[in-house]
Order: C-alpha cells, then sequence, then structure tokens
C-alpha cells in the first residue's frame, strides 16, 4: 500500500484551464517575442522608459502563415470526421481488433512524450530517455534517490516519470482519445525487474476532479528477453492526490461517457497515458518500451475488478 500511495503522489499532475484558446494561438505568431505581457523589474535595474506596446515585435506575416497552418489541419480534421470515426470507415472500426498508439522508431516519436522527475521539487532523481538499439524502441532510464529536499516542507521523494503530450487539433483544441472499442491495454517492454505504475490522465469536467488520476501495476521481470503485458481497463483504479478513493468506478474510454453514465457526477475525457516509477529503492533503472497499443479481448468479460458502493449509504 505505501508504494501505492508514493507512486500515486509522484504521478498527480496538475493542469491548468486556458480560455480563448483560438485567440491564443493566433497571439503568439503575430506578437513574435514579444515582452507585452511582463511586467517583472528586478531589484535595482532601471525602470524600462518605453511603453509596453512599444516592445511588442508584431509580425503579421507569421500570423497569416499560423492561420494557414490552422485551416489546413481544420480541413483535415472535418474530412476525417465525415468518413467515420478516427477517419476510418463504421465497418472497418467495428472489426478493429488491435491499435497501436504509439512506436518508437524515430526522435519524433519521442518528442511526443515528456519526461520528468523529483527535481522539480529539489529531490536528486534523474531520469533521461533516447532511442534504443537500432532504433527500435524507447530506452528510459536514469538513477532514483529517496533523499528528501532539505526545505522543512518535503517529506518524501524519489521518483521519475515519463508521459504522452496531451493531442492538440487546429487552433490548439484539446483532443480526446476514444478507446471505447477496446478493453485492454497492450504494451510491449524489457525492463530490469523494478515495478512500475502506468497511469491514464484525464480531462474532467468540474475543477475539483482535475487531480483525479487511474492506475494501475506493471511488474517487470528483468532479463534479456521481451515480454508482451496485457492490462484490462477493468483493473485500473481511481485516486486523487495519491489517495486511492472509496469512490470508485470504471475508466470511460469515450469523448462523452458522460451521455452514458448521467448518474455519475465525473464527466471525464482520456486526455494522455504514462508511467512512473518510486519504488523507494535507490539506484539505477531501465525500461525499454517498443509499442503501447490496445486490445480488444473478447475472453475478457470482467466489467471492473473493484466493489463499487455509495459512501453514504441510505438509511
Amino acid at each position: 500500500m505505501a508504494l501505492a500511495v508514493m507512486l500515486l503522489n509522484s504521478a498527480s499532475f496538475h493542469a491548468g484551464r486556458c480560455r480563448h484558446k483560438v485567440l491564443l494561438s493566433l497571439r503568439g505568431p503575430l506578437l513574435g517575442d514579444s515582452k507585452l505581457s511582463s511586467s517583472y523589474r528586478r531589484p535595482g535595474a532601471e525602470p524600462v522608459k518605453k511603453l509596453s506596446w512599444q516592445n511588442a515585435d508584431f509580425s503579421f506575416k507569421k500570423g497569416i502563415d499560423h492561420l494557414k497552418t490552422q485551416l489546413s489541419l481544420l480541413k483535415e480534421e472535418t474530412q476525417d470526421y465525415l468518413k467515420g470515426p478516427g477517419g476510418h470507415r463504421i465497418s472497418q472500426r467495428l472489426l478493429e481488433q488491435t491499435k497501436v498508439l504509439w512506436q518508437f522508431r524515430s526522435q519524433e516519436d519521442l518528442n511526443k512524450w515528456v519526461i520528468s522527475s523529483d527535481v522539480e521539487i529539489g529531490g536528486k532523481s534523474k531520469v533521461y530517455i533516447k532511442l534504443g538499439r537500432n532504433n527500435q524502441a524507447a530506452l528510459l532510464y536514469g538513477t532514483l534517490n529517496t533523499d528528501a529536499p532539505r526545505d522543512g516542507e518535503t517529506k518524501y521523494s524519489g521518483y521519475c516519470s515519463m508521459r504522452s503530450r496531451p493531442a492538440v487539433g487546429s487552433f490548439n483544441r484539446k483532443k480526446y482519445y476514444d478507446w471505447s472499442n477496446f478493453n485492454t491495454l497492450y504494451l510491449r517492454v524489457r525492463g530490469d525487474g523494478r515495478p512500475w505504475m502506468v497511469n491514464i490522465y484525464t480531462d474532467p469536467y468540474f475543477s475539483h476532479q482535475k487531480d483525479d488520476l487511474y492506475s494501475y501495476f506493471m511488474f517487470t521481470r528483468g532479463g534479456p528477453y521481451w515480454e508482451e503485458i496485457k492490462i484490462p481497463f477493468s483493473k485500473f483504479f481511481l485516486s486523487s492526490r495519491g489517495r486511492v478513493q472509496d469512490n470508485q468506478h470504471p475508466v470511460w474510454l469515450d469523448k462523452a461517457s458522460f451521455l452514458k453514465v448521467l448518474s455519475e457526477i465525473s464527466f471525464e475525457k482520456v486526455r494522455t497515458l504514462g508511467f512512473t516509477i518510486g519504488d523507494k529503492i535507490d539506484g539505477p533503472f531501465q525500461l525499454e518500451i517498443d509499442f503501447i497499443g490496445l486490445l480488444n479481448d473478447r475472453a475478457h468479460r470482467e466489467e471492473f475488478a473493484y466493489e463499487a458502493y455509495d459512501k453514504n449509504t441510505p438509511v
């Protein structure tokens, strides 16, 4: 249980919500490297005599080029939407048994992921990612250090993580994954025998659910051989800020699950996927990932692995 709490604490992620994304996406290229919104002045520095708007570097050409790019992306998204779910015909979608979400064959594939460690809170763990041998996998490696920073506040430390970048559509609109046609997460990995936590991050409708996280353990056996790991989505449990919640429910894998389960006050959408190590053991670690995909296992009939009950039992 302590391992679960440690991994969940290190995997919790705070993501801010941004309004007017279309205008913000166009403002960047239009203003270029602008200091329009910066009002900070270092102590002892001379005050800036120029007005703030005079420091703005207006570039209409960059704005127009960016607008053309976003319109072309919007055109592609519209064509895919007219074809069917995910840009495929409905017949192909219904017969789909497996799907590869991420595979690692180039630097471009690695750029779709972000690594982090307890250095963000003053820790000493280190994590790196690179292509494996013959550019056939992603190699996540580093050193775990559980020494807590001496700031008088942080009590625990020692974690490293890897997380996919959120998908973004045209005009910086959020895109979500629709995994409703599958029931199992399918991975091909090669580890060093250390346990990992697989995390599914969602984008909830209500702000008080922003720290909700669905997790499950992945135990690697070590050695020179690759292993294929299948994790049913029914095994993922809900936590928030490192604490396993009493009110459990399955991961809703489609974009509009709230239309199906109106009785649950939790409107969520799958946003990203991540891996976290934090087993409180100092020393080096490594994990090779060949691909991450989805599987529709027809032999798996379980809907949810955990007991579901009301927090407040009706009298």
